[in-house]
């Protein structure tokens, strides 16, 4: 939380004070004041419950089943509304990486084959600048490669290799991304931060 508040404050565009273009980025300011302290609340209360959470990093309303001291989030991160974690084994969310609204990361099941229903669970890793898209499902066990996108709606039972882009379900490749460096900060895109250190460029 201090992190980020410092971080707008030091990086915050400055114009001519109580010129029109200073009175209107204050305004703006203003109107996203409430924006910017659900961000910081919410990523507060996960870090007092154990998570550890990178720098800039923000999370919208989560819905966190099992240890939060089993989740682990890397800096300047977005994790959309609804997601849910199923926070039975670890996940482990890298640099860099996006989780839109509504998806699903379930680290245990059960076994279909067992008698007795037994429970299975296995971690589940995001490596830096993944990109998960809105209701997709990621299974126990699986990890996500650097730099791979998994499209809206997908459930990916397997490991996705870096810079791939899978879709469907089960989820397949799809093809690779043709960048091989990114340079965003998906933090940066949001009204709150914005309205202090200006737009994306």
């Amino acid at each position: 939380m201090i992190d980020t508040l410092s971080y707008l404050v030091r990086h915050r565009i400055r114009e001519r004070p109580f010129s029109r273009r200073w009175l209107k980025l204050w305004a703006k300011r203003v109107a996203n004041v409430p924006g910017l302290i659900g961000i910081l609340w919410r990523t507060a209360r996960l870090s007092w419950r154990g998570t550890r959470v990178g720098s800039l990093s923000v999370v919208a309303k989560l819905e966190v089943n099992g240890k939060a001291t089993r989740l682990q989030i890397g800096r300047e991160c977005v994790l959309g509304n609804r997601v849910h974690l199923g926070l039975h084994d670890e996940i482990r969310i890298g640099d860099y990486v996006v989780i839109n609204d509504g998806c699903m990361l379930l680290t245990a099941s059960h076994d279909v084959d067992s008698p007795d229903w037994q429970h299975v669970r296995a971690p589940i890793v995001i490596e830096d600048r993944a990109w998960i898209a809105t209701r997709a499902i990621i299974l126990p066990g699986v990890t996500i490669g650097y730099a791979a996108v998994v499209g809206a709606g997908a459930v990916v039972t397997k490991d996705v290799p870096a810079y791939h882009v899978v879709a469907g379900s089960p989820a397949r490749t799809v093809r690779q991304r043709a960048a091989a460096e990114f340079r965003y900060s998906a933090p940066r895109f949001l009204a709150p931060f914005e309205a202090w250190v200006g737009p994306p460029r």
